[in-house]
């Protein structure tokens, strides 16, 4: 099948596909003259390839994935799932630990705001400034 088939199919671009091709992602592709012939393997490998992608990885990250142009090295592929998992978890963690920190500051402005105290209304002038103005005191 021809570039457009195989787009057609996957739903990759053809500029796509040919830049997967330059990467060595697909293997050898075959040739009729001038025009890149693809065979079902070349489609399982670039639904692959968008797949990973749509998982957060790397064109980069998926050569090892397809070295030598056949199946898929599969245990490389789990090694890889593995990794972003373990990054992904990470994240989430500092992504927990800086809401917790968020609205610890949150609870401190909107104390500070709510206080009639005018030492803690001085100290409070920047916290007032920086929230929006239709926001409840």
């Amino acid at each position: 099948m021809y570039i457009g088939e195989i787009a057609r199919r996957t739903g990759a671009s053809p500029k796509a596909i040919r830049h997967y091709e330059a990467l060595g992602l697909l293997g050898t592709v075959g040739r009729s003259g001038s025009y890149r012939v693809y065979s079902e393997l070349d489609v399982a490998q670039v639904e692959l390839i968008r797949q990973a992608q749509a998982l957060g990885f790397r064109l980069a990250e998926l050569q090892p994935l397809v070295a030598g142009g056949g199946e898929p090295d599969w245990p490389v592929l789990c090694r890889l799932i593995e990794a972003r998992r373990a990054a992904i978890t990470a994240e989430i963690e500092r992504l927990r630990a800086l809401d917790l920190r968020l609205d610890a500051v949150h609870a401190e402005i909107r104390a500070c705001l709510a206080s009639t105290a005018t030492v803690a209304a001085s100290h409070c002038e920047a916290a007032r400034a920086a929230l929006p103005e239709d926001a409840p005191a």
